[in-house]
């Protein structure tokens, strides 16, 4: 059955803020209208998987009516559907996420490799790729021996204080990695890398070693190593890991491991050519 597509519908109470200027144009009015929706989606997280209508107005600052409209429509897009609580994320996002070119095409071969370092370590392995100045995992095998809370598949995390992110981060562009040492470099554990020299040096030891370490930085008792995937010409796609080791020792014991798995995609992926990849 085609679902409806969504409906921009000119709200007349709508405050001046969100209003739309006299006269202005209807094709920026459904720009604007399109971005409040987005917006709404992105308030749902792993830990506020369900929203009401009123609690997705005051996160927003969208007015409830406005809000109650453009919930109508994403319903009756798919986008969200009905829950005991309100309203959450529906099947439809969760087919349009799996048809991003770049996470197909890298999972189709990846898979495997994650599956594969996954039973050699006994740790949990992830792929993933970079989103602005974070990291999104677009694989994960989990392990039962991971005993620390850690992100899912979809989830994402800052580049500077991941083994992955700093795989892929070390890897770049020269112009990107000095407007990430150039920005806030937030921590999210005691031990993340906040200062920029600090960074740049550990960056600079990556690239020579082809693998990166997570130690305690985005999670206290969490340790992490990744090496950087590449597909053909070189071209920096993502980056592979094992999480869960609990201390550094282990990390390290499994580092060759992880290192010859990201070589080993790599030529896979370098050989590929139906694949579409989009460089990270």
């Amino acid at each position: 059955m085609d679902r409806p597509a969504l409906q921009d519908t000119p709200h007349r109470n709508e405050s001046q803020r969100h209003a739309a200027p006299q006269g202005g144009d209807p094709a920026r009015d459904g720009t604007s209208s399109l971005a409040r929706g987005l917006s709404l989606l992105e308030l749902f997280t792993v830990e506020d998987s369900q929203l009401s209508v009123s609690e997705m107005a005051r996160r927003s600052g969208i007015p409830k009516s406005t809000t109650h409209r453009l919930v109508g429509d994403l319903l009756a897009w798919g986008a969200l559907e009905r829950a005991p609580g309100g309203v959450r994320l529906g099947v439809r996002m969760f087919e349009l996420g799996h048809l991003v070119p770049t996470q197909r095409s890298l999972r189709e071969l990846a898979v495997p490799y994650a599956h594969n370092l996954n039973e050699v370590t006994g740790l949990t392995s992830n792929i993933a790729v970079r989103d602005g100045q974070d990291i999104v995992y677009v694989e994960k095998v989990s392990s039962r021996n991971l005993l620390v809370p850690h992100s899912r598949a979809g989830g994402r995390l800052p580049l500077h204080c991941t083994a992955l992110g700093k795989a892929i981060l070390a890897n770049s562009d020269p112009v990107f990695i000095e407007s990430v040492l150039a920005g806030e470099l937030r921590p999210r554990s005691p031990r993340s890398i906040t200062d920029p020299g600090a960074l740049r040096h550990e960056l600079a030891t990556v690239r020579e070693t082809k693998v990166a370490f997570d130690v305690e930085e985005s999670q206290r008792g969490l340790f992490c190593v990744a090496a950087p995937v590449f597909a053909r010409r070189n071209v920096l796609v993502g980056a592979i890991s094992v999480t869960g080791a609990t201390e550094l020792s282990q990390a390290q014991r499994f580092a060759p491991a992880v290192r010859m798995t990201a070589l080993a995609l790599s030529r896979a992926l370098a050989g590929a050519m139906h694949l579409q990849l989009s460089p990270t």
